[in-house]
């Protein structure tokens, strides 16, 4: 084992020696269970200082990737991390508790389209002759191309726009790859990063999207893939205007080993059109197209187009898994994507969803609280401090996502996220409470440190 570690080793740095190790492990050359060589042993091997390895198992560890146990050694883990510490599971209130519950991100079901027609006009269910059928119905292939934003070399369909970012996390990043966020971002992508060991590299956006000069800088850490979401971005609602996407690609474009994952989460309840950096740079742009938003979170589709050796790998790789996402499924998003009634149902909900954002919006402004939904069913509030606004909301019965699970880095002012679309009336009254929420006169709670602690500086 010391020689298939020192033989796997390149870059004799801490990071690069955890990264060889994390790699042995993801192929199993490092088996669940394996007890590793000593430090010392190691380092001797590799003609290196013990304190580089013992910084580099510390990284392992920290990944959830090994173990130490004292005198008895240090042994391989199956990577897992308790619920309780992800960010995602940090974001909901208690909606046992709470009767007004803003704080979970999904779409509002009396918009959604009625599924039942579109089960009843679909007929024959028989839809797989064998299990390794292409995983996406020709007829829906066809409907999608139809809607990308750019030509896509391939496609296929998994089980949601999360599914469609995991498949992707472990196709393309490894354990201390440098990645490219913006910041805030969707808590369970670095939930994800955080799994497999990456470095998050936080980058600022404005009204119209990643701001180039903060994207180029966050370039010089050679990052291995930079994940953005073009439209409705989450949580501020921030949607990449068809200039900025130039100027991103402008960015990128010198650096060929870059792999831009865009995740378009909001979908067809978007106002602002479908843009891509794939328009650009097809080779390297992985686009994902979610329909949960707007046609069903039930219905757990979604689309990756992209670069055909990318998208076959992870079409391959669900072959040992799940093989494909639901034909029967695929079939009833044929339906409604064709389907004219669908299609002014879903033209509703983003006139009305538009509708809720706006008087909030409104609202809030008149009571001189800072917001930001450009798009979407999300709303991005500056609070002067987090804890205190969540327990104000709370003695009023209304949940709220807290905003700190969204930051790599503080952002230097307090926030919380609500899920406007959620609101269907009382936009004054609940703008009163949440300007009190905001400008609460407690204590601040002082600097908050909650940022991944590998996240690049």
């Amino acid at each position: 084992m010391l020689q298939l570690i020192a033989d796997a080793v390149n870059d004799r740095t801490a990071r690069g020696i955890a990264a060889a190790v994390s790699r042995l492990v993801h192929t199993g050359e490092l088996p669940a269970g394996a007890r590793l060589p000593t430090v010392r042993s190691v380092a001797q091997a590799l003609g290196i200082s013990p304190t580089t390895v013992s910084e580099a198992w510390r990284s392992l560890a920290s990944a959830g990737a090994i173990q130490t146990r004292g005198r008895s050694g240090t042994y391989v883990l199956t990577p897992s991390r308790p619920r309780q510490k992800m960010r995602f599971s940090r974001l909901v209130a208690n909606p046992s508790t709470l009767p007004h519950d803003f704080s979970t991100g999904v779409p509002d079901h009396d918009l959604l389209p009625d599924l039942a027609p579109a089960l009843r006009r679909i007929g024959d269910t028989r839809l797989t002759t064998s299990y390794l059928e292409d995983p996406v119905l020709p007829r829906l292939e066809v409907v999608l191309r139809e809607r990308w934003p750019y030509p896509p070399q391939q496609l296929t369909v998994v089980d949601g726009a999360l599914d469609a970012l995991d498949r992707v996390v472990g196709a393309v990043v490894r354990f201390g790859a440098h990645v490219v966020v913006e910041n805030p971002t969707f808590p369970p992508l670095l939930d994800l990063l955080e799994s497999v060991g990456a470095v998050p590299v936080p980058v600022p956006l404005d009204a119209s999207g990643v701001e180039p000069a903060a994207l180029a800088e966050a370039l010089d850490h050679s990052p291995i893939a930079v994940f953005l979401q073009p439209r409705a971005q989450n949580p501020t609602g921030v949607s990449t205007t068809p200039a900025r996407a130039a100027d991103l690609a402008s960015v990128l474009a010198g650096h060929d080993s870059v792999v831009v994952v865009e995740d378009d989460h909001v979908g067809d309840i978007a106002t602002a059109p479908a843009v891509s950096l794939g328009a650009h740079l097809p080779d390297r742009v992985v686009h994902v197209r979610s329909f949960s938003k707007s046609h069903g979170p039930d219905l757990r589709l979604a689309a990756i187009g992209g670069p055909a050796a990318l998208i076959s790998a992870i079409a391959d790789r669900r072959l040992l898994g799940p093989g494909w996402s639901s034909r029967v499924l695929q079939a009833v998003l044929v339906d409604l994507l064709t389907d004219p009634a669908t299609t002014r149902a879903v033209a509703e909900a983003r006139r009305e969803y538009a509708r809720r954002r706006d008087l909030l919006l409104a609202a809030l402004a008149r009571h001189g609280v800072a917001a930001t939904a450009a798009d979407g069913i999300n709303m991005w509030i500056a609070v002067r401090d987090q804890q205190v606004a969540l327990l104000t909301l709370a003695a009023h019965g209304i949940g709220a996502a807290p905003g700190a699970p969204f930051e790599v880095r503080p952002l230097g002012t307090d926030h919380i996220r609500v899920t406007v679309g959620l609101v269907r009336d009382g936009f004054e009254d609940l703008a009163a409470i949440l300007a009190e929420a905001a400008g609460s006169r407690h204590r601040a709670s002082g600097h908050r440190t909650r940022p991944l602690h590998r996240a690049a500086r």
